[in-house]
């Protein structure tokens, strides 16, 4: 059963053009939706059986952990996804957002910046060549338990919705390991974890899990597709890392699980600067020394909705915010939309963080779709996927500065 969704006294913002008619920005209390509870102890999540554990240093690889074969584009995606250069969704392949991983990489460590895995690169990342491409986890059953729901198309009756989950496990597992839910299947021809040939499959497709009865304008929430994967099941993922959770660092436990969700560890860089280029279409941090310290590949603004270009302040960082949409900030809206409030959740119009900016209107935040980050446009804002997102939220605080730039 869903946990009920609690808020804390909302301050109702006019948030525009992003499609942020927005998110409350007070963030306390927000549970992480779809999400099951997650366990910790004094030392972390240190029985999360989906982390990352890979040898110390220049360790060897224990030969049980090793890839099944080379795939030297994933592993440099897997390495700089690690190192805050994230190349967006891990794929295994040379695309656009890989590209601009390689460059903030390259551009941190001195080195001319082709966005190519040219060889000083590979010599730079050379350093964590015993950390394979991917590894081999079973699904835990607390992660497989959902709930899973369909996303509605219409604001009105997703704000019906107890929460904007995840719809599949598929969709949750391919979040979780930062890529595609077609990697996924890739890596698993026939449910098997490529180059496992003896392991067995999962016996048939995973059903979603039954809605709530609590009725919701006409019926419930309607359970989404049925997952192709499910508990138990051994599973070759993308071997993203960082994981590390430390329970001490984030006061908010639904954030902690959030975190979890998403693969992405609480020990961060903290950014002093955020330089968000249109051009380039990317977000670049920067420390107090001036040094870059992540990058990722942004969407940001549209032909209705251009990027304001300037220098900004942020004002709060609300996780796992409700969305207040109105319709009169949306271009595209139907003249027979109302004004609504969407409940949290991952599939939410902003994902996982709102960063509020003093831009009216604006702000940073994630998405249900990662595989359109960089390839398809905004409403005016700055959008991440919800792990990227997640782990700026980490980095940035209210003395964080902001500048859009063309």
């Amino acid at each position: 059963m869903l946990r009920p969704i609690l808020f804390a006294t909302p301050l109702a913002l006019a948030l525009a053009a992003c499609g942020l008619s927005g998110t409350d920005r007070n963030q306390d209390d927000q549970p992480a939706a779809g999400t099951t509870a997650a366990r910790a102890d004094a030392s972390g999540w240190s029985d999360d059986p989906l982390a990352s554990h890979d040898p110390t240093g220049n360790a060897p690889l224990d030969p049980a952990q090793a890839d099944d074969k080379p795939r030297p584009t994933m592993q440099a995606q897997v390495v700089l996804d690690r190192l805050g250069f994230t190349p967006g969704v891990v794929d295994g392949k040379l695309g656009m957002s890989t590209k601009n991983a390689l460059k903030g990489f390259q551009q941190a460590n001195n080195l001319d910046q082709s966005g190519e895995l040219d060889e000083p690169t590979k010599q730079a990342l050379g350093q964590w060549s015993n950390i394979p491409a991917t590894r081999v986890v079973t699904i835990p059953a607390d992660f497989a338990a959902g709930p899973f729901y369909e996303t509605p198309e219409e604001p009105a009756d997703q704000a019906k919705m107890p929460a904007l989950t995840y719809e599949s496990l598929d969709e949750k597992l391919a979040e979780r390991f930062h890529t595609t839910v077609a990697v996924l299947k890739e890596l698993n021809p026939g449910g098997v974890p490529a180059g496992m040939s003896g392991a067995s499959a999962s016996p048939t497709s995973s059903p979603a899990q039954s809605a709530s009865p609590t009725a919701t304008g006409s019926g419930v929430p309607q359970p989404g597709p049925a997952s192709v994967f499910s508990a138990g099941q051994q599973l070759r993922v993308p071997n993203v890392g960082a994981d590390r959770i430390d329970p001490a660092a984030v006061e908010d436990k639904s954030w902690l699980a959030t975190l979890r969700m998403l693969g992405v560890g609480t020990a961060q860089p903290k950014a002093d600067k955020v330089v968000v280029d249109k051009s380039a279409g990317t977000l670049l941090a920067y420390d107090a020394a001036g040094k870059l310290v992540a990058a990722f590949t942004a969407t940001m603004g549209s032909t209705n909705d251009p990027l304001p270009l300037g220098d900004w302040k942020i004002l709060t960082i609300a996780r796992n915010p409700p969305f207040n949409y109105n319709p009169d900030l949306f271009w595209d809206a139907k003249p027979t939309d109302e004004k609504a409030k969407l409940p949290p959740g991952p599939n939410g119009p902003v994902g996982v963080v709102w960063i509020d900016l003093s831009k009216e209107h604006y702000g940073i935040h994630g998405t249900p779709n990662p595989e359109t980050i960089g390839r398809a446009e905004s409403h005016g804002c700055v959008r991440l996927t919800n792990w990227d997102a997640a782990r700026l939220a980490q980095m940035v605080s209210t003395s964080t500065k902001v500048s859009f730039v063309a």
